[in-house]
């Protein structure tokens, strides 16, 4: 693939890394994911993941370069619905295994009213990224709507897109939201994106179900 996005020098941990990969692999399958490796010149991973630990060394550029290659392979429109179940499997596959989501599952918690457990269980999200990575994010409450921000994002890092293109970020607040909630579903949309000139990638979460 031509013109690859360089290093940028922020890093998600080695942890987060090896789940990404893990869970591309289950929605393309391993010949999916090694062509994909091969295109975005990312070889070293076809036969050893990241290792399993919190060291931060898994520069943004890969993920930017991935989620380009996603495009280029399958076109835009399969490179979305691809990133959207990865970012789904990326969730459910580990990363509630994080510190700052724990006591999200516990009894007290699935009890609670299900405005109080968005409240909660979003911000937490938020938390994982900043306490864990160079990702920075938070969130901001509305009547009816959250806006979820990543002020630093490695999903279009180095872009320049005329839509928005973090789809794997919309996937796992997807999850993130049907798991604290036990299992609804709520719409998540991208309504700015760094790669088209915004300052921060923001995403719209309702606060109602889907019905």
């Amino acid at each position: 693939m031509k013109d690859l996005v360089p290093a940028s020098g922020y890093y998600y941990p080695n942890k987060m890394a090896r789940i990404l990969l893990e869970s591309m692999e289950e929605v393309m399958g391993r010949n999916g994911l090694n062509a994909l490796l091969n295109l975005t010149d990312m070889r070293q991973f076809i036969h050893e993941l990241p290792p399993d630990n919190l060291e931060r060394a898994f520069d943004f550029a890969h993920i930017s370069n991935l989620t380009r290659g996603l495009d280029e392979i399958y076109g835009p429109r399969g490179g979305r619905g691809l990133a959207l179940r990865g970012g789904r499997a990326i969730f459910s596959r580990g990363l509630k295994q994080f510190g700052a989501l724990a006591g999200v599952s516990d009894l007290a918690f699935k009890v609670l009213p299900l405005q109080v457990k968005l409240k909660i269980g979003i911000p937490a999200v938020a938390r994982i990224f900043t306490q864990f990575s160079d990702q920075t994010s938070r969130v901001e409450e509305f009547d009816d709507h959250f806006l979820y921000y990543i002020d630093r994002c490695s999903m279009c890092w180095g872009r320049h897109t005329d839509r928005p293109i973090c789809y794997i970020a919309v996937g796992i607040l997807q999850e993130a939201l049907r798991w604290v909630s036990g299992g609804l579903e709520f719409r998540v949309e991208e309504i700015a994106c760094i790669g088209m000139g915004a300052e921060s990638c923001i995403f719209r979460i309702d606060k109602e179900p889907i019905k």
